[in-house]
């Protein structure tokens, strides 16, 4: 049964990708084609957090304040980042700290019994500046890291110098607004048609549940260029489902709406015009939220405008970084 599985998605993405051969015309014989991103070199290490032993890697140089970046799922590592150069490049001036949040990619697995809330990933990140002596972050979140930035920033905002948000879910987690079914409806037709299987947890579910991711990530690319190297690079990603089974479930209690109202540090709010997984209303809205805030929209991406456009993205992060890290609005 995977096998048969596996067989009907490859069908399925060799028939969607079929549907962008006039964008791929366009995008081809309208913009530079970006070389593939350079294969990261990672050297990391582990630390005991309260409750978690957590994997993280810092690279780069620099005397200044580090960036931290909280990457996406929930139930997914911080290795899908590393398909764009993007990185390394900001790390030539700065360092960059990334890490595997608890019970993902090298981080030590859940035990029986232990929590996985949005407390724990907040306290989990704390733990990490503090193991790494900062007083003092820039902290960036992308897609469900996008919240947990803006949730740590609400808890400890002593800590944060700047913060980025980019293609967050919404400060209301039921708020995020999914554009899938209304411009891909024969993908996630195919996407439904293995959730039956999946979820009834016997040998064959875990074939269907990465078929179903297999193609919820096609449809996160403004350029099919990239969605394939994408896909390529990530053949073998894994998503931790009880990870993103745990933090749904938590994170569905709170609201930060009033929380970012409260922000007086620099931030930068940006998207993917193209972005499908959270619709580019929602950053626009944290942006209107936020005092002072400055809005980006990537007009040449979809949910990762770190890889499908990484000059306009380093560019954009080393101006707002450069910038004094004060207040922006009155208190």
């Amino acid at each position: 049964m995977p096998n048969i599985i596996r067989a009907r998605v490859r069908r399925n993405l060799a028939a969607f990708k079929n549907l962008f051969t006039i964008a791929a015309l366009v995008i081809c014989c309208g913009a530079l084609v970006v070389p593939a991103a350079a294969a990261h070199e990672e050297h990391g290490t582990t630390f005991n957090a309260p409750g978690a032993t957590i994997y993280y890697e810092m690279f780069g140089s620099s005397s200044g304040t580090p960036l931290f970046v909280a990457n996406g799922g929930p139930g997914f590592d911080h290795q899908y980042l590393h398909v764009s150069d993007a990185w390394d490049t900001l790390a030539q001036t700065r360092r960059i700290v990334m890490w595997d949040q608890r019970g993902t990619g090298r981080s030590g697995p859940l035990k029986s019994g232990q929590s996985c809330t949005l407390a724990d990933q907040i306290n989990d990140l704390d733990a990490l500046r503090a193991h790494l002596g900062f007083d003092k972050i820039d902290l960036m979140g992308h897609s469900w890291g996008g919240f947990l930035a803006m949730a740590y920033a609400a808890r400890y905002p002593q800590h944060i110098a700047h913060l980025i948000i980019s293609d967050s879910a919404a400060p209301r987690w039921s708020d995020t607004l999914f554009l899938f079914k209304d411009v891909y409806p024969d993908v996630t037709a195919h996407e439904d048609s293995y959730a039956f299987v999946s979820n009834l947890n016997e040998k064959d579910s875990s074939a269907a549940r990465e078929a179903s991711t297999e193609l919820y990530e096609s449809m996160l690319f403004y350029s099919p260029e990239r969605r394939d190297e994408f896909a390529a690079k990530m053949a073998n990603d894994k998503e931790y489902y009880e990870i993103n089974r745990a933090v749904n479930h938590d994170v569905a209690r709170f609201d930060l709406n009033p929380e970012i109202k409260k922000f007086r540090f620099p931030t930068l709010v940006m998207c993917g015009r193209f972005d499908m997984n959270v619709a580019p209303v929602i950053a626009y809205k944290i942006h209107r939220a936020i005092p002072g805030s400055k809005f980006v929209v990537f007009e040449k991406s979809g949910h990762m405008p770190f890889f499908e456009e990484p000059a306009k993205f380093v560019q954009v992060l080393t101006e707002f970084l450069s910038s004094p890290a004060t207040s922006t609005a009155s208190q």
